[in-house]
């Protein structure tokens, strides 16, 4: 019998809820106050998932006080890796203005939690431009500026870290998984990190 071949009634075939909580975090996030039903579903079966995905040589990441889950490649060890499996979970290459995006809104949210600030953290489009406009030459093209940052909003939404506030499209709210991706050591050092990122900006001399 093999290991997924369980008795009738308590294997994974007998769990149909198990196929979209899997596949939705085969493909992304599954977050808390996006689908509350959903992230129900994938508390009530954690340890379904957590041996269903394990197969695959990924492991399940979820914070239930923050409300997020996702899925990384496990790293084996010689020992347990008797065969190398191909990266399921892609890794992203994030562009230099795009990594700087990211560390500006962690910096934020740790402000925020830091103050005793509202739960959800919430900035306008303005906002982040702002954040952005320090770290550029003086005298920057202002439309330019704005259209490379509604890019960058756009692609770290896309990847979960942000979202944009129905009917306000101009608004964002920092998704608090960024804490899983850029982590409290990394921050430890971030004021000498922007200040390299800084020097690299100006050195270029055009923004983002």
């Amino acid at each position: 019998m093999g290991e997924l071949e369980l008795d009738q009634g308590h294997g994974f075939a007998a769990m149909p809820q198990l196929s979209p909580v899997v596949i939705t975090l085969l493909k992304g996030v599954i977050d808390r106050e996006a689908d509350t039903r959903l992230w129900q579903m994938l508390l009530c079966l954690q340890a379904a998932v957590r041996d269903y995905v394990a197969v695959l040589g990924l492991e399940l990441i979820l914070d239930e006080a923050e409300g997020y889950a996702f899925l990384r490649s496990r790293d084996a060890s010689d020992e347990d890796a008797q065969v190398a499996l191909p990266r399921l979970v892609a890794r992203r290459q994030l562009s230099f203005p795009v990594s700087l995006l990211l560390a500006l809104l962690r910096k934020k949210l740790a402000e925020s939690d830091a103050t005793g600030g509202e739960l959800r953290v919430i900035l306008s489009r303005d906002e982040v431009v702002e954040m952005i406009r320090v770290f550029l030459p003086e005298g920057s093209n202002e439309v330019r500026l704005i259209d490379q940052v509604e890019s960058h909003l756009n692609q770290i939404a896309k990847m979960g870290f942000v979202r944009r506030l129905h009917g306000q499209e101009q608004m964002i709210e920092l998704h608090r998984i960024i804490k899983a991706f850029v982590d409290a050591e990394w921050l430890a050092d971030f004021d000498q990190r922007l200040a390299e990122y800084r020097n690299r900006l100006c050195a270029t001399g055009d923004g983002l």
